[in-house]
């Protein structure tokens, strides 16, 4: 199939990304919240911080970042069930992911000794929610670090950068950027990238679903995931002002 021959929803080209938008300050009890939309898809992201951390963690002299993730009942067309005493598998992988990728730009020495949970509820999904919590869990972390910050409990903001997240996807054969649910669902290849604000790669999860890739292609897809995750750091300064505030 030619590169240009794809039917994408909105006529959006194989390199473009859905709408994005990152609403801060959506959560009224949350010191950092923010409602991310990358299209149709929409996930609630809230940080709040406690004093004191996880009994193992407690020698270290440390704080700690975490996660929770979940997708809410009416999400999808059909009606997922609440996960209360039992947790699915994909909910904690993501939220692991999650996690991983706070800390990696978080001193946690200059945190101190308190936990940082951020929630990222999905609301409505269509593709990418991984992806769309990673990017709106980083501005509402940042949001209630600085909130520590203004409260006098830590001395300056401990992020070292910032991280966001993108698919990336082989349809038909052509090599797309941010895939929408009806992409994704029939994806020859299926692959998301986490990065930071300096370039450098937190995460890489790429699977060939019905079809194997070789390292050229590879390469090809960490350009568009290169390309998604300028844009969405760009998106978050402009939120946040964090480039602005060194």
């Amino acid at each position: 199939m030619d590169y240009m021959e794809i039917d994408r929803a909105n006529g959006r080209a194989m390199d473009e990304m859905r709408e994005v938008a990152l609403t801060r300050e959506v959560l009224k009890h949350a010191l950092g919240s923010c409602l991310v939309e990358f299209g149709d898809t929409r996930v609630l992201c809230a940080a709040t911080i406690e004093e004191g951390v996880p009994g193992w963690r407690r020698a270290s002299r440390a704080g700690w970042v975490t996660a929770e993730y979940a997708m809410l009942p009416a999400s999808t067309g059909r009606r997922v069930p609440r996960e209360r005493a039992s947790r699915k598998g994909r909910s904690m992988e993501i939220e692991r992911l999650i996690g991983r990728s706070l800390r990696t730009v978080t001193n946690l020495r200059a945190l101190g000794e308190y936990t940082v949970t951020v929630d990222c509820d999905v609301i409505q999904a269509d593709g990418g929610t991984r992806t769309a919590a990673v990017t709106g869990a980083w501005v509402a972390l940042h949001d209630a670090l600085m909130a520590w910050v203004e409260a006098g409990k830590i001395a300056r903001l401990p992020l070292t950068g910032q991280v966001a997240a993108v698919s990336m996807g082989v349809v038909d054969g052509c090599e797309l950027l941010d895939l929408d649910y009806r992409e994704d669902s029939r994806a020859e290849v299926d692959m998301n990238l986490v990065a930071t604000d300096t370039g450098e790669i937190v995460e890489i999860q790429g699977t060939g679903e019905r079809t194997p890739f070789d390292r050229a292609r590879l390469g090809r897809l960490l350009d568009l995931g290169d390309k998604g995750i300028e844009k969405l750091i760009g998106l978050q300064n402009q939120v946040t002002a964090f480039r602005d505030e060194d």
